[in-house]
């Protein structure tokens, strides 16, 4: 079946009910990273992510509900916004809705967006002369990484710098553990050598948590801006990344504890920064 807008000028829209469907094929393919790269276009589930990144000027290109949802009030108001920002809307039945969204009982409501691929040119200059910028070393996790996020909108963090073969914040793991922080925190990609010639240009000092570390992490000087740099959840910073801080830490842990979890540690590291300088907003 072809699908038509199910708003506007058309009073009997049509819902697909095929998973044979182009579009819905297209749709199931954004669960890789291939898909999503290809199709330059990444989901996100759920009418609050939805609203999320429509206040923070996120490009849609397709919403998605099924006739069901679309009996809801607050998801038809959503639709409506999209198709004004410029996205397609489609109707699909449940079914396919669930298989979209690789989940059981999928929210009521998806949308696609383009994704941004900000570089270190693009931090503004006010959020490298206050405050903390977050640097992530290949963290391949994007639960990890989305949970990063959430926790750096949270506590104030001005940007997150993704830095060589990180996990890709648009998977669906990544989008769905952010909680729609994705939307608000801004990130930025780097190469390692791009980085460590930027930081080094920027004045910054940067702070790392190891096991080398000699200053408990909430005890550290970490100044009125700096860079928190985290590594790896396996190998955690290389020996020549370490050799670029200005400052080792160590976040204290009881005799025989094993480790602690990235974003957990993380969270631990831009708290203490933020309150280094007493929550300033």
């Amino acid at each position: 079946m072809t699908n038509s807008h199910y708003s506007g000028e058309s009073s009997e829209p049509v819902v697909i009910t095929s998973g044979g469907n182009p579009q819905v094929k297209a749709l199931k393919a954004l669960e890789r990273k291939k898909g999503r790269r290809e199709q330059n276009a990444f989901l996100a589930e759920g009418a609050r992510l939805i609203e999320e990144a429509l206040n923070y000027g996120w490009e849609p290109v397709q919403v998605i509900t099924s006739p069901e949802g679309l009996e809801r009030s607050y998801v038809q108001d959503l639709v409506a916004r999209a198709e004004a920002a410029g996205a397609q809307s489609l109707l699909i039945h449940p079914r396919l809705l669930a298989q979209v969204a690789r989940k059981e009982n999928p929210q009521t409501v998806l949308a696609t967006f383009r994704p941004k691929m900000r570089t270190l040119a693009d931090i503004p200059a006010k959020h490298v002369q206050s405050g903390t910028l977050l640097a992530l070393y290949q963290v391949r996790d994007p639960g990890n990484l989305g949970t990063i996020l959430r926790t750096s909108d949270f506590a104030n963090v001005n940007g997150v710098i993704l830095i060589g073969d990180c996990c890709d914040a648009y998977s669906f793991e990544g989008v769905r553990a952010s909680m729609g922080s994705l939307f608000a925190m801004p990130f930025y990609y780097a190469s390692e050598e791009e980085f460590l010639s930027w930081k080094s240009g920027s004045g910054l000092p940067m702070l790392a948590a190891s096991m080398n570390g000699k200053h408990p992490h909430h005890d550290a000087p970490y100044d009125d801006a700096s860079i928190i740099i985290m590594g790896n959840e396996q190998s955690g910073l290389p020996a020549h990344v370490e050799e670029a801080c200005d400052t080792l830490v160590r976040i204290p842990m009881r005799e025989g504890a094993d480790s602690l979890n990235l974003a957990t540690a993380t969270a631990l590291m831009v708290y203490a920064a933020w309150g280094s300088r007493g929550y300033a907003q």
